[in-house]
This record gives structure tokens, C-alpha cells and sequence, in this order.
């Protein structure tokens, strides 16, 4: 199988040559005034479709009249489903109407997508549809449930329900691991693995079920793939009739490992996969994960891997391509429409979202990229297709970031739909120059992107954000606290919660200790948002260790409440040691 990998050698001249620095303050980057802000390749326009949604988005559909369907990131009883019409022929939407769903979703409700007449969406435990009529926004259809998670733990991280369809009547949804890499003790550091782990009987997998039948649960499906920790973006390619997905690669590296990896590897590592599926496909998790730098698939080190020891991984599936670590892939699109120039047709588009894990380096990806396929097979290295989501550069927190890009369809007409997460803008991506004549060279201004620090291999020493300056927060909050709540402790508006301005945080103190000790499983509501994501215990810090950082958290982010002293942690730690 041939499969391609990411080099360490970064493009250093060209970046000079561009004009962009290595390192520096967090600046706006010259505002693009044509194409609603994005960069495409020569020859291809955007148009803005809609500034923002109430609802947000995650990802969309296009019915064969050019109505536009939007999962709403949020959603209240009857709210689960945007829909929008383009009245007068002007290309913006002007008639908006929300419907479908039963409510109490949180962020990873996911799925939209047209098969055979309905219309196909998810929350994070059940996937629903309407029958489509023509002429109808709205359809005045019965709402269906087609499956439903019903497992007792209900709402838990990877939870996100994508959905696909083949060309015999199947609908394939993935059931992430509500872990991150199997450990016996869920993002401690150091704990070992799990061996088998038990996850990947009910989860960790993609299933294949019934898109006609109503009613069904995951024991009503048939376990199609497996060894996939978490998968978002997901889609069946009809040119060679097979399934592809990228996983999600695991976290923490650094914080779990940090005797056996560096800030810079844990930064890159470990690779987002990008996987042709056939039935019975292992791809590895959460035993080996693949390293796109040394083009190998090495053991995890919670299975006694040291990030350079193959072992039993030489027997898992190979990705098709692997991407740098943390990008976040959460759409894609295999290109079968016409109104593009024929160098596009049966390649994948894929929405990269955006990163969280990367400090003390910058966010990267925030872009949407393009694999170029030929018979069955990349044909070419990834290519930049749209950027300038993040409008920052360097993306130092996710919240820096103004747009994020997640949903991908195609119109009717050929048309490239684009959703993202942040305010809810969609654009139309067309194709304005000769199709015959287009050529590579129209690319080159796109492949002088891959020069940008959200998408270049970041230089270890100069690109440190930490570099000459003093670790805020000291080390505690650089290695534990600041991959998910982020450096400005804001958290990402997705899985991890802010630090600023919430009760939790500034309220009682030996509840926030008790925390910190014991650990938090999700869904927890911070300022009207639920988050499904663990907080690990951190009781194998020293008491000193955890006064300082929760006095750091309580005092900055636009904190002003009391510190906590050491003795409080150790009276909080006896207290629970006693009833153990």
C-alpha cells in the first residue's frame, strides 16, 4: 500500500522570502477583502452564504434545489437542524428556519447528510432523519430515529456520531473510545495500558447498520472497522466503492510521558490517520500510534513503546497519508461533481479544524486541504485548497482563532459548501476560470501557504512560544493545565471548559481542590455550555505543586478570588484519603 509521510524540513527560505517571521507577537493578518476573507487557489471564488447562525455548525448538506442544511453546534428542543434558502438569486440565504431534534445536545452533535431523499442528522447519541418532499424548507415529515446510543454511561469524549452511506443501503457511524489510549487510570501519567483493551468491544470502531430501519442500537449493527480512537470526518467514495475516515490521533504525549518526549514531539505527535476502511480493518489504537516523521507505525507508551519501537504494529493498518499531529481533521468530501477542473474530481477535500494540543508551540491546520486521487490512490502530497479561517498568525490559543472550518458539501452545481464552527459562516466555493486551461502553476500561491505557522513544521527552538520568557503559570500549568484549558485559560468553546469567570474555578476552594484530586467526568456545564471530556486527577502532584497552580487559575483569566495555600491541599488530601 502506498502511503505518504510528513518530513521534519521546514521551508525556512521560502518563509523568508515571503516575508513572514519565525516567531514573534501575535498579529492580525492583512485582512483578504475578496473571496469573504479566504485563499483559493487561482481561478476559484467564495461567496458568503451567511455571516453567522444562531446555532453555529458542524456540518452541512445540499438537497438537489440548493436548500442548505446546517447541524447547529447548539441546539434546543426543535433547533437541532438550520435551514437555509436563497429567495432572490443573489447567493446569501434569507429565509432561516431551525427544526428537528429533542435537545439537551452539547457540541459534538454532528452528522448531516442527503441519501436517497432524506435528510440525515445526529446529536452525540442519536441519529435521526426526515423524509425530504420537494419544494419543502422544512419538511413536514414524521421525525425518525434510527439508532440510538444507549449506553449506560451515556455522554462521554469522542462521542461525535458522523454519518456515511455505501450504494447498497448501509449507513456507517463510528462510536468513539471514551478514552484516550486505554490506560488503567484514563490520562494519569504513566499508566499502563489496558492489554486487550476491553473499549474496543462496543467502541473505539466504526458500525455498520441498516439506513432504512428505524429504531436500531449499536447490538442491531455489525462491527465494521476497529482500532480507531475517534473519528469525525468519514465518507463513502463512490468511484471505488469504499470507505474512508481520519482518526483523531491521542493526547498528551508530554503531560502523561514527559521522560520519554519532548514539548516539540508531543506537539507533533502522534499522527491524524487518514484510512481506506474495509470490513475487518484494525487500525492500531490504542496500541501503536503512526509517526508521520519516521514514516512507521511505533508501539504507544502505555504499551511499553519508547516512540521509536515498532513491535506487534507492523500488523495494523497503514494510513493512506499521515498529517501532523493534533490538525483535527473533521470533515471529508470525495469530489464527484463536474464544475471543477477535472484535477479535482474523485479527490478528497478534508476540514482541518484546527489543533489544542500544541502548546508551547503554536495552534496549527485552521485550513481546508486537498488529496488528489487516482485510481484508488493519493496521487500527490496534501495541498492547501482554502485558508485564512484563523485570521491570527501565530494562533497562540484556540480562541484566538475567528473562524475554525468543519462541514463540507457539494451543490447541485458542483459548488464547494463550507461551514465553520465559530460564528456559523458558510461559504460557497466556485470556479470561475477555464477549466482546460488550468495547470499547476495555478497553485503555487497555495503551496507558498504551507509556509504559515499554522501549517508548517514549527521550528523547535525559535517557534517555542515559551522562548526567552518565563513559563506562565510556571510548570504546572504549562505541562498540566495549558493543552486543553489553553494558555488564556479560555479553553477551546468545544471540549474543554474556560478557566475565566467561572464558579467552579473562583467558588469554593475545596471543592476545586477536591478536583484536582479526584478528577471530573463530564458533562459538566460551565457559563450555559456542556463539555463531555474528562478532567483527570492530579493527585500525584505535590501538595506546593497544586496550591500553586489553583492560586495561578484564581488570580488570572480575569480571576480575582483568594489563593489557596498548602496546608488547605493537605487538609483536603487527608480528608479524602480517610475515606478510602
Amino acid at each position: 500500500m502506498r502511503y505518504h509521510s510528513f518530513k521534519l524540513s521546514a521551508s525556512l527560505l521560502l518563509l523568508f522570502a515571503l516575508g513572514f517571521t519565525q516567531r514573534g507577537d501575535q498579529q492580525e493578518v492583512p485582512v483578504n477583502t475578496k473571496n469573504g476573507g479566504l485563499f483559493l487557489p487561482d481561478g476559484f471564488e467564495a461567496t458568503v452564504v451567511v455571516d453567522s447562525l444562531p446555532g453555529r455548525a458542524r456540518h452541512i448538506a445540499v438537497n438537489d434545489n440548493g436548500d442548505i442544511y446546517v447541524k447547529a453546534r447548539f441546539a434546543d428542543k426543535g433547533e437541532s437542524v438550520t435551514a437555509l434558502r436563497d429567495t432572490n438569486g443573489d447567493g446569501r440565504a434569507d429565509m432561516i428556519k431551525r427544526f428537528g431534534g429533542r435537545g439537551g445536545e452539547g457540541v459534538y452533535g454532528t452528522a448531516m447528510r442527503i441519501y436517497k431523499g432524506y435528510l440525515y442528522f445526529s446529536s452525540e447519541l442519536i441519529v435521526y432523519r426526515y423524509k425530504l418532499k420537494p419544494g419543502e424548507l422544512v419538511p413536514t415529515s414524521e421525525e425518525e430515529v434510527i439508532l440510538t446510543d444507549d449506553h449506560a454511561h451515556g455522554m462521554h469524549e469522542h462521542i461525535a456520531k458522523p454519518v456515511t452511506f455505501d450504494d447498497k443501503g448501509f449507513m456507517y457511524v463510528p462510536f468513539g473510545a471514551n478514552s484516550n489510549a486505554c490506560q488503567d487510570d484514563n490520562r494519569i501519567p504513566s499508566s499502563s495500558g489496558l492489554d486487550p483493551c476491553p473499549i474496543l468491544e462496543d467502541h473505539g470502531g466504526i458500525w455498520r447498520f441498516d439506513a432504512n430501519k428505524k429504531g436500531q442500537l449499536q447490538k442491531d449493527g455489525v462491527k465494521f472497522a476497529t482500532g480507531l480512537r475517534s473519528v469525525v470526518a468519514l465518507d463513502w467514495n463512490f468511484a471505488d466503492n469504499n470507505l474512508y475516515a481520519l482518526q483523531h490521533g491521542r493526547d498528551d504525549l508530554l503531560r502523561l510521558f514527559s521522560q520519554l518526549f519532548s514539548p516539540w514531539q508531543s506537539a507533533m505527535l502522534p499522527s491524524e490517520e487518514f484510512f481506506r476502511i474495509k470490513e475487518g480493518t484494525h487500525a492500531g489504537w490504542p496500541y501503536c500510534y503512526w509517526d508521520q516523521m519516521q514514516g512507521k507505525k511505533v508501539l504507544n507508551p502505555e504499551y511499553g513503546g519508547d516512540g521509536n519501537e515498532v513491535g506487534r504494529c507492523g500488523e495494523y493498518e497503514k494510513p493512506l497519508i499521515g498529517f501532523p499531529g493534533h490538525w483535527a481533521p473533521n470533515d471529508i468530501l470525495f469530489y464527484q461533481g463536474n464544475h471543477f477542473p477535472d484535477r479535482y474530481k474523485n479527490g478528497s477535500f478534508i476540514a482541518f479544524h484546527g489543533s489544542t494540543n500544541r502548546a508551547p508551540y503554536p495552534q496549527s491546520s485552521y485550513f481546508i486541504g486537498f488529496v488528489p486521487f487516482k485510481a484508488g490512490q493519493p496521487s500527490g502530497d496534501y495541498e492547501v485548497f482554502a485558508d485564512g479561517f484563523a485570521g491570527v498568525d501565530p494562533i497562540v490559543n484556540v480562541s484566538d482563532a475567528v473562524y475554525r472550518p468543519m462541514g463540507l458539501a457539494m451543490g447541485p452545481d458542483g459548488a464547494l459548501y463550507i461551514a465553520e464552527t465559530e460564528k456559523g459562516k458558510i461559504w460557497k466555493v466556485t470556479y470561475k476560470g477555464n477549466k482546460q486551461k488550468f495547470t499547476k502553476s495555478a497553485l503555487v500561491k497555495m503551496e507558498k501557504r504551507k509556509a504559515m505557522s499554522n501549517i508548517r513544521t514549527p521550528d523547535k527552538i525559535n517557534d517555542n512560544l515559551d522562548k526567552d520568557k518565563p513559563v506562565a503559570g510556571g510548570k504546572v500549568y504549562s505541562v498540566y493545565c495549558s493543552a486543553c484549558h489553553q494558555r488564556n485559560g479560555m479553553g477551546d468553546s468545544q471540549r474543554f471548559p474556560p478557566l475565566g469567570g467561572a464558579e467552579w474555578v473562583t467558588g469554593d476552594k475545596e471543592r476545586l481542590i477536591k478536583v484536582l484530586l479526584k478528577g471530573l467526568e463530564g458533562p459538566l456545564e460551565v457559563k450555559g455550555q456542556s463539555y463531555n471530556n474528562v478532567m483527570p486527577q492530579h493527585s500525584f502532584l505535590k501538595d506546593e505543586e497544586i496550591a500553586e497552580v489553583l492560586t495561578h487559575i484564581r488570580s488570572n483569566f480575569g480571576n480575582n478570588a483568594s489563593a489557596v495555600t498548602i496546608d488547605e491541599v493537605a487538609k483536603t488530601r487527608s480528608s479524602l484519603d480517610s475515606l478510602k
